[in-house]
């Protein structure tokens, strides 16, 4: 297939990247954004689905119809930010604010990476095909879509809109005609073609003890159910090596995460009484291979051998997360395309990885949508910057997009 040549507007694309990054859309609220995508699909004349998720969420679905008798590609990204930038430890930090800047080639703001930088590639790459003349014969759509991050409800101090991560938009997405043969994700990958990544399983495990004022609490601290999670933890300690080690856990390589992720117990407000219970979470990373009802069964089994190890400690566990993995066949079209964009982009063909993190290619791949994540540099770990990206690298992506969708949906 011949491929035309389309240019990437360099300004136009790091100012509709600082559009959206000037719009705060932290979980919970990310309608502003969606109205932007919506304006933004308005701009390069594509049709507008859009999909009230909840009050104040929504998704905005941009098509840009084909000619026909080609496959469908989806781009799809994230507009909830990872924090709000109101977070105390990240007040000073400029770019963990939704006001962009620019600086030494770099555009900074809350966002950009995760993933705000993507959705202004998609936007471009449509623009550069349609200002090249390109007509292609399958639809190219672009879904922005609401609470990705991974968070949800949980107790009674964590309800509301902000708290419903987890594919929360894309699972409304599909139920609700946001569906196409492939899909593109731009989650920040660094370059490398990510063939799979691991889903979460979230675990708590409570131990009770007595409620006891400390004046009469003297010889009874074997009851502190705070003092008991001590044991517990350290018993928790000795079976994470156990699923991490698991060659059935493993997955391309890459092995399985525990993480000991919380711990709440007692009342800051009233430490004159010993607590009744306190719990413990875990965020237990899963493989694609494995079913969430299989991973669930295990962990509840460990929960089982605590209780038997500390039969007085009226020890009990809840999963109250399972958003499984993902994964794609290595010679999947939409890889193939990827690989020679990317090469013709770049000069040299992607990389590969698997990764431990979470993306809304869970709930696509389950409602038969084969998704890549491919993105651009992460540019997460300047604690001191904040957020950003190279511009030269999201140009390059934009254009990669754009050759990507030429060759799934056939230039007509």
């Amino acid at each position: 297939m011949t491929i035309p040549t389309v240019s990437i507007d360099r300004d136009r694309l790091v100012a509709t990247a600082g559009r959206m990054i000037d719009v705060h859309s932290f979980t919970g609220d990310e309608e502003g954004m969606a109205e932007l995508m919506a304006t933004l699909y308005d701009e390069a004349g594509l049709r507008t689905q859009w999909q009230q998720v909840e009050d104040g969420r929504a998704n905005a679905l941009g098509i840009w119809q084909g000619a026909g008798g080609g496959k469908s590609l989806m781009f799809n990204g994230h507009m909830d930010t990872s924090y709000s930038g109101r977070e105390e430890w990240l007040r000073g930090v400029p770019g963990f604010q939704p006001r962009h800047f620019v600086e030494d080639g770099r555009l900074y703001g809350l966002g950009i990476s995760n993933m705000k930088g993507a959705l202004a590639c998609y936007v471009e790459a449509v623009r550069a095909l349609q200002e090249a003349g390109v007509r292609l014969r399958g639809d190219l759509m672009i879904a922005a879509v609401c609470g990705e991050i991974e968070k949800t409800q949980y107790g009674h101090d964590a309800q509301g809109a902000q708290y419903r991560g987890y594919a929360a938009g894309t699972r409304y997405l599909v139920c609700h005609g946001g569906v196409a043969d492939m899909c593109l994700l731009g989650e920040p990958t660094e370059g490398k073609v990510v063939l799979g990544h691991f889903g979460a399983l979230w675990l708590r495990i409570r131990v009770h003890g007595n409620f006891i004022h400390t004046a009469f609490s003297e010889g009874k601290r074997g009851l502190n159910s705070i003092l008991r999670m001590h044991e517990v933890l350290a018993a928790v300690r000795e079976w994470i090596p156990t699923w991490e080690d698991d060659a059935e856990n493993a997955y391309r390589g890459a092995k399985a995460i525990v993480n000991v992720g919380a711990i709440g117990g007692g009342f800051g407000w009233r430490v004159s009484r010993t607590p009744h219970h306190t719990d413990l979470f875990l965020d237990v990373r899963v493989p694609p291979t494995k079913a969430m009802a299989v991973a669930r069964r295990q962990v509840l089994e460990m929960v089982r051998g605590l209780a038997e190890r500390f039969p007085d400690y009226g020890i009990e566990g809840e999963v109250y997360v399972t958003a499984p993995g993902a994964e794609i066949e290595e010679d999947h079209e939409l890889v193939r395309a990827i690989d020679a964009s990317h090469a013709e982009v770049f000069g040299k063909p992607p990389g590969r990885d698997v990764t431990r993190w979470f993306s809304d290619a869970s709930a696509l791949t389950r409602y038969g949508i084969p998704t890549v994540n491919y993105g651009t540099s992460t540019g997460l770990m300047d604690v001191e910057r904040g957020e950003n990206l190279e511009i030269d690298g999201l140009v390059r992506t934009a254009e990669t997009y754009a050759r990507v969708a030429m060759r799934v949906c056939e230039v007509v």
